[in-house]
């Protein structure tokens, strides 16, 4: 069982949840700190995008606990210190929208129904050109490639200046180009003092940003610490081919 301390950010306690009848988390135990740089790997279907889900209150827990900033989920409002980035979509959802229409709603979660400002207009330009499309702000989203979509994405989330950004396979099919990008981006954000929390597939070029490493198995947590030993970039925790002794020590520090 973790603790909670006044500077976690994300706490999730004894956490199970069910989609339909198939159990998918079955007492998983998450803590992020805040500042700290955390991967939650596993093979497919071993709860990892449930897990998030669960913390930005997307997915009902049937057992356990979940806080953000030491509040209670249930009662949690303070939506514009998080930003969240689910798995790839299309940025603007189907809707005729410029690449900066689909940002500045990211704004929303600070500006609520008032006019946006000068402060807010400067968030959303930075942000923008945080990923790299400063010279794409006016053309509509339908017009970019995949991985510019998923810096759209990112940027709607940075709009909001959060204080913890959650992304949920944020490199899944994103050419080279723009990995490097969005690589670059989080360094920006953790030099910035931001919390993150991500869902990755393979460790990539995000590696050597990562402070610790979780990893699920069958909705379980078969593992944390730092970046497992011996786990290259096309190799995935909780895989059967990686070696044993690539997930060195489990919670209590006893061999996987």
């Amino acid at each position: 069982m973790t603790t909670m301390t006044a500077d976690t950010v994300v706490e999730l306690r004894d956490a199970s949840a069910s989609l339909g009848a198939r159990p998918v988390l079955r007492g998983v135990d998450l803590t992020v700190g805040r500042g700290e740089v955390v991967a939650l790997l596993g093979a497919n279907g071993s709860g990892k995008s449930t897990a998030v889900r669960a913390v930005v209150g997307q997915v009902r827990l049937t057992s356990g606990t979940w806080e953000l900033f030491g509040t209670p989920g249930a009662r949690f409002r303070q939506w514009a210190r998080l930003g969240y980035v689910p798995q790839r979509t299309t940025a603007a959802g189907g809707v005729p929208a410029t690449v900066r229409e689909v940002v500045s709603s990211g704004r929303l979660a600070r500006t609520g129904l008032r006019f946006p400002g000068r402060a807010d207009r400067a968030a959303v330009d930075r942000a923008i050109g945080l990923v790299g499309l400063a010279d794409r702000a006016k053309d509509p989203v339908d017009a970019l490639s995949g991985g510019q979509h998923q810096r759209v994405l990112i940027a709607r989330a940075l709009a909001a200046e959060p204080e913890l950004l959650i992304m949920d396979e944020p490199m899944a099919g994103v050419d080279l180009a723009s990995q490097d990008v969005l690589a670059a981006t989080l360094r920006e954000q953790v030099a910035g003092g931001a919390t993150v929390l991500l869902v990755l597939h393979e460790l990539g070029p995000l590696e050597p940003l990562i402070d610790r490493a979780v990893v699920l198995r069958d909705g379980s947590v078969c593992y944390t610490g730092g970046p497992p030993k011996g786990v290259g970039q096309h190799a995935l925790p909780g895989h059967d081919h990686v070696h044993p002794h690539a997930l060195e020590e489990d919670r209590t520090g006893m061999a996987v």
